[in-house]
């Protein structure tokens, strides 16, 4: 076939498992007989080559034969190595957040709660160099959730009281099979020593002087208090609790029905048993989040590298690529941001982003959403960027889309959120339930409530619309996020959480405020067994 475009070059040397230089498609797409070019210019490149580079091409052009390189991968002399490698030429895995080994991090996760973290670097053997058939056909991707050109919202009064009535009628709807709800009014006029449960938002939780807790809960009908005693047995489930978020109470009357003393407390939570889904053929999705293009500390070696192994054989799997936010470092996201940008303008930080975008192999499926250093309003959910911006991220027609979304990818469901939440989640709860070395732990916590940002007021910025898009409303397979620039992940009632780490390097302001990233990796997940390997770039 003609290969008269760039594009159409750069989708047939991914076909053929090959990166290229931007100058190495120019040089192809000028040539003659561009088909021909191709073809020599692979059959100049080394064996071991992962990207056809100009000399190749000019040694194609020139009838030259092969040109040999000083590094092993066959990259040009003097640049890295297309990714650490194993004896056997595989790329380093690690296990995550948690697992002391010699390639990843060290933080919390046991071995019981690790979702499919392999024991050793050669154990995805059976799919290892098998030819892999990268048929888009056979590929089924479909979002949900997406508010991008859907927002209604004005920011009036009463927007915020739509949204928050939104959220309690979908969230009392998960509770109400499991206790015998009764509206705050009706509990109100019960005889006292009744038994009653109540499904309300949190308005208010409290601490009295005896060292029990007063719990106030909000319905459509008013708010009525529950009071958690010491000695029930309940202040694990107390910690635990976050203003605003949908709870249910049961318990007893106080003899003149003003107080309701629990005796129990309950989640919307996600059901302990669930079938999940699952793609019918061997086949991997790519999840990473927080890539910084424009920062002085993104990490562009350790991209070049995944970007390269993506165009291996061994990578033939992984056919879609899943980022949770935050593709450029943005400006004036913090104090002083400035110094420590590389690029400082927004819309050439883009542009710079998709031209690493265009180093992934040309027939990826792509899905991305905002974070917080996106050009997009920081109120939650976030649309997924204006026209000017989707036209310059226009690569590989990548899907742009709202934060949060749900993905289904062959029939597993991906919940994709950025993460600002998680800061929330893991300042307001004991350490052992939620912290930065173990952010899947924090993601616990928003899948047992069953909403991606419950707590409204505080560093998470909600906007009102006529629905709460931030509802976890369907469980998902896998809950995917970011943001906190640490690698964790677990499973939680067979749901699998994954933060996905980032690619930017520590910053001065990271610093100041004692956060050390785990930058460089690429947790991989097969579609088929919701199994994952994290590989490790840098």
């Amino acid at each position: 076939m003609p290969l008269e475009s760039n594009a159409r070059i750069v989708g047939e040397l991914a076909s053929r498992g090959y990166n290229a230089e931007r100058e190495a498609v120019t040089l192809l797409a000028g040539a003659d007989d561009a088909a021909a070019a191709l073809e020599a210019a692979v059959e100049a490149a080394p064996d071991d080559a992962l990207r056809i580079t100009t000399d190749h091409v000019r040694a194609a052009l020139d009838d030259r034969g092969p040109v040999s390189n000083d590094g092993s991968d066959g990259a040009p002399s003097g640049q890295p190595s297309a990714t650490p490698v194993n004896d056997d030429g595989s790329p380093v895995e690690t296990k995550g957040s948690g697992v002391a080994n010699e390639t990843g991090p060290t933080a919390g996760v046991g071995a019981d709660d690790r979702a499919g973290g392999r024991d050793d670097p050669g154990s995805d053997e059976d799919h290892r160099g098998a030819a892999h058939d990268r048929d888009p056909s056979r590929r089924e991707l479909a979002v949900g959730n997406d508010m991008t050109g859907h927002s209604t919202g004005t920011g009036e009064y009463a927007d915020f009281v739509r949204t928050f009535r939104d959220r309690y009628e979908r969230l009392s709807g998960l509770l109400r099979g499991r206790v015998n709800h009764r509206p705050a009014e009706a509990i109100a006029d019960m005889p006292g020593g009744s038994d009653a449960a109540m499904i309300g938002l949190v308005n208010d939780v409290r601490s009295t002087k005896s060292g029990h807790w007063l719990i106030e809960l909000e319905d459509t009908t008013g708010t009525f208090p529950a009071l958690v005693m010491k000695d029930k047995g309940l202040a694990d489930v107390v910690d635990e609790i976050l203003m605003d978020e949908c709870l249910a109470v049961e318990g007893t009357l106080a003899d003149d029905s003003g107080i309701l003393f629990a005796d129990s407390l309950h989640f919307p939570d996600v059901p302990r048993t669930r079938v999940t889904g699952g793609a019918d053929r061997h086949v991997q999705a790519a999840l990473i989040s927080d890539i910084h293009v424009g920062s002085e500390e993104f990490v562009a070696d350790a991209w070049s590298r995944f970007t390269d192994w993506l165009h291996t054989p061994e990578a033939a799997p992984v056919e879609y690529l899943l980022i949770a936010g935050d593709m450029v470092e943005g400006v004036g996201v913090y104090p002083d941001q400035d110094e420590e940008l590389d690029v400082v303008d927004i819309y050439e930080q883009y542009e710079l982003f998709a031209e690493y975008l265009k180093e992934v192999p040309a027939d990826t499926e792509i899905v991305m959403i905002p974070g917080n250093h996106d050009a997009v309003r920081l109120a939650e959910p976030q649309p997924g960027f204006n026209d000017e911006i989707r036209e310059i991220m226009d690569v590989h027609d990548a899907r742009i889309v709202s934060n949060p979304a749900t993905v289904s990818v062959e029939g597993v469901e991906v919940l994709m959120y950025h993460g600002v939440s998680l800061d929330e989640v893991i300042a307001e709860l004991p350490e052992e339930k939620a912290s930065y070395d173990e952010p899947h732990k924090a993601m616990y916590q928003l899948l047992k409530k069953r909403h991606v940002a419950p707590q409204f007021g505080g560093h998470t910025r909600v906007a009102p619309e006529e629905r709460d898009y931030l509802v976890i409303e369907d469980v998902p397979d896998v809950f995917h996020t970011g943001h906190v620039h640490k690698l964790g992940w677990g499973k939680y009632h067979d749901v699998l959480a994954v933060n996905s780490g980032c690619w930017q390097s520590q910053t001065d302001f990271q610093k100041s405020v004692n956060i050390d990233p785990d930058a460089g990796y690429a947790p991989i997940l097969d579609l088929d067994t919701l199994e994952m390997t994290v590989r490790k770039f840098t």
